[in-house]
């Protein structure tokens, strides 16, 4: 029994000297490739990454260049620095050696479980060795070295060195290595004068010193992690919760980046995307060569635009931030971006990108590619379309066809102007050209909204998914959109339908020279061009937008140049934008609030944006070739109201009555009030025509006429002895009722005298029109008595001639 004792007792002392002897190995193989101690003392920190402007030539932004350094002893750094490094870090710093075998376990499991190297299990001495010595690639060799590096770190020096080097080392950001590079540059104070809730800030910064960057976009998660340290030095009883609660309390003022960025917005934009792609390390350490988009001529004139527009706007309206996005329509090449008044201001959120982050109303800006749907789908800039009151609340008695404008319920939807007049029929020329809001929600309508949104969607309105939650108020800004995705639909429109892919970057190079990424040309068709060039022909009309913009049109009118201009305001005035263009430059500008506080005294986007545009447009096109837009193919109108002529064979209606939406080239609805749209429409319509038509009483003499051929039904004459047409639109036939019933008919015939309303057989009600009536919407509402389980619903409807005609539905009591 002996004999397999000892054999098991040699198996395992050679397995251990087997492993020793592996073990030096590997500790002999990768020491070789380790810096010494004396290297260690004389470390100097890696490359930084450089971005240019568009020539190669203007350096906008160093990141980690400069390696801005102060030693401090630890003694000069707070404890509650240092605690707090340590609690989100290494909490077992102290206590632990060189390495923790347990984070490496852990982060073994998480490894092998993803199939790829995602979590490190590194102290920070590990980090001091990676940081300072070593790449961050993530591969097993890389931790190997970083382990072995990392006892040597330990053999050499005390805890307390360790976290020294660590804390003077280690990149928090920008330029700044160790803290009180960091405590100067983002607080302007020593490190040794910093309290916890700035040591909180200072200490979440080395996990990821870009994304967490106090000059960038994502403070909010630099404050969450604060808070996250605060509560792990809670729970290590380094503070107490009344320390913590204090501390959160504490309103962190961080200093202004001062120097060594230019146009910030756009740089920060450019850092985010090479972060995204490269990876933190390699944007701090990898030494890149970015070339930009950016034209730095522009981009001065740019941030002189906005700063004096929105002072300006500011003592006039109440508007004290306004953005702009410069783009070439040709490659997609992103020119100029600003994206606040002042990014340094920090006060009034101005490291805060509108024109990247910020989801704005747009309010008319989408009025274009609504317009350009209807384009394709057969209407043209001549058709005619009703701006009259018009209630789109169709088959709600909530909502009569008459709007009631005073009427608050938010189911009825009404829009009208901000001048809160009607102009009658106009063609959708001049709706859009003067961005007339009725217009604009009957042809959303006409054009079909999921049709619609999925234009702006492939015009690069990628914010906009969800159809069924705008409904027609999408036209007038119900969605919301970035402003650097308007500058890419318009883009489109300048460009005949042609998608170039937005890009901010032409060039990147690694520290050897080596073109990690060049920029190519990604191009796609996503509009027919005739279609685009009838909005543009629209949208360059100075003749045409003139009454709309009156005193201002001067604004918008380059001598020399072809230049199309759409304009939008948010409800409330929260909102104002200008998109104008070229066919070789697109600008677009947003003015107004970033907590979203309305523009005052009317602050609409001709007095608000409009001079920021234009004060950019004209110090940037003379340094252009003047072109032109291609003109669209000449449109032949087979249906009058196409063509313009909205008084055809004496008939006024409207388009609802010739066309049906689904089939607009077709031929007209056999019934038009099949279309739940088309009492409320035509209601406002016959308004129109009694109110502005001195002999109104000679049209519609006949019944609907299709066009110039062809007459609605029989294509008769009708006159005061034909018996009237009745279509009940409310109730439904088959419904249910209880209490109070609203009923609805379109009563189509001349001269209507008398309206009837029968329940079970027996007369409710007698109306009587004075003056008599050519067609007639009929709303009334009563309290039903006698209800049976079934009811018979009729309504009468008598000329002056007597000729009398009867239509009736069937209800169900409940």
């Amino acid at each position: 029994m002996k004999k397999p004792k000892k054999k098991r007792f040699l198996i395992v002392v050679y397995a251990i000297a087997a492993l020793a002897v592996l073990g030096l190995f590997v500790y002999v193989y990768f020491s070789r490739s380790l810096p010494s101690i004396d290297q260690i003392s004389n470390w100097q920190v890696s490359q930084s990454t450089k971005i240019y402007d568009r020539t190669g030539t203007t350096l906008l932004y160093e990141i980690s260049g400069g390696q801005e350094r102060t030693v401090v002893p630890l003694e000069q750094i707070p404890q509650s620095l240092k605690d707090a490094t340590i609690a989100i870090e290494d909490e077992k710093f102290y206590a632990e050696p060189a390495f923790s075998w347990t984070g490496i376990l852990r982060s073994l499991f998480v490894n092998v479980l993803h199939g790829q190297v995602l979590q490190g299990g590194s102290t920070i001495t590990q980090q001091l060795a990676k940081n300072a010595f070593l790449t961050g690639e993530r591969t097993i060799t890389r931790k190997l070295k970083e382990i072995l590096l990392a006892i040597r770190l330990d053999s050499y020096y005390s805890k307390d060195q360790i976290l020294a080097l660590y804390l003077n080392q280690i990149p928090y950001g920008a330029t700044s290595y160790g803290v009180e590079a960091a405590s100067e540059a983002f607080f302007d104070k020593p490190v040794q004068n910093l309290n916890l809730a700035e040591s909180a800030v200072l200490a979440a910064l080395p996990n990821a010193p870009t994304y967490y960057s106090p000059w960038g976009n994502h403070v909010k998660e630099l404050m969450s992690r604060q808070k996250l340290i605060l509560q792990k030095m809670v729970s290590l009883g380094k503070i107490s919760q009344k320390d913590m609660d204090a501390a959160l309390q504490y309103k962190i003022a961080f200093a202004p980046q001062g120097h060594g960025i230019l146009a910030p917005h756009f740089v920060m934009a450019v850092q985010d995307y090479l972060v995204q792609k490269y990876g933190e390390d390699m944007v701090q350490k990898g030494g890149l060569r970015v070339t930009t988009t950016l034209d730095w001529g522009l981009q001065q004139i740019a941030e002189k635009v906005v700063a004096d527009g929105a002072a300006q706007n500011e003592t006039l309206y109440g508007g004290k931030n306004a953005a702009l996005v410069a783009q070439d329509p040709k490659t997609g090449q992103v020119l100029a971006l600003v994206g606040s008044r002042d990014y340094f201001d920090i006060k009034n959120e101005g490291n805060f990108d509108v024109a990247t982050q910020g989801l704005r109303q747009p309010g008319s800006s989408l009025k274009p590619f609504i317009y350009f749907t209807a384009f394709q789908k057969g209407y043209t800039p001549n058709t005619v379309i009703f701006d009259t009151p018009t209630e789109f609340a169709a088959n709600n008695p909530l909502c009569p066809a008459v709007p009631d404008f005073t009427n608050g319920n938010k189911m009825c939807f009404h829009p009208q102007d901000f001048e809160g007049y009607f102009s009658g029929p106009m063609s959708l020329r001049t709706a859009l050209a003067q961005s007339v809001n009725v217009p604009a929600v009957k042809m959303l309508y006409l054009a079909g909204l999921k049709d619609s949104v999925k234009n702006a969607y492939n015009f690069g309105l990628t914010t906009l998914t969800s159809p069924d939650l705008y409904g027609l108020s999408l036209v007038l800004g119900g969605g919301a959109v970035h402003l650097i995705d308007l500058t890419e639909a318009y883009s489109v429109l300048a460009e005949d339908g042609v998608k170039h892919v937005q890009s901010m970057v032409l060039e990147v190079k690694d520290a050897s020279g080596h073109a990690l990424e060049s920029w190519q040309d990604h191009a796609t068709q996503v509009a027919d061009p005739q279609s685009v060039r009838l909005v543009n022909n629209i949208l360059s009309d100075s003749d045409a937008r003139s009454g709309l913009f009156q005193n201002s049109l001067n604004l918008t009118v380059f001598p020399g140049y072809d230049v199309a201009l759409k304009t939008g305001t948010s409800n409330d005035y929260h909102d104002a934008w200008t998109n104008g263009y070229t066919p070789s430059l697109v600008v677009s500008v947003w003015a107004g609030n970033n907590d979203n506080t309305p523009l005052q005294r009317h602050g609409s986007s001709i007095l608000a944006a409009v001079p920021i545009w234009h004060a950019f447009m004209a110090a940037a096109l003379p340094s252009s070739t003047p072109d032109t837009f291609n003109r669209p193919d000449p449109i032949s109108a087979e249906k009058p109201i196409f063509a313009g002529d909205y008084l055809h064979d004496k008939q006024v209606h409207s388009i609802l009555y010739y066309v049906d939406k689904s089939n607009p080239l077709g031929p007209a609805p056999a019934n038009p009030a099949d279309d739940p749209q088309f009492t409320n429409w035509e209601t406002g319509v016959l308004n129109w025509e009694k109110a502005s038509l001195p002999d109104f009483a000679n049209y519609n003499q006949l019944v609907p006429p299709a066009d110039s051929n062809t007459n609605f039904a029989t294509g008769t004459l009708i006159s005061a002895g034909t018996p009237p047409e009745i279509n009940i639109n409310s109730p439904n036939p088959g419904s249910s009722v209880s209490g109070l019933m609203n009923t609805s008919a379109f009563i189509r015939g001349i001269s209507i005298a008398k309206i009837r309303v029968y329940w079970n057989g027996a007369m409710l009600q007698e109306f009587t029109l004075n003056p008599t009536a050519n067609n007639y919407d009929f709303r009334w509402s009563f309290s039903p008595q006698n209800i049976q389980p079934q009811n018979l619903l009729e309504i009468e409807a008598i000329t002056q001639s007597g000729a009398s005609g009867r239509s009736s539905v069937v209800v169900y009591g409940q």
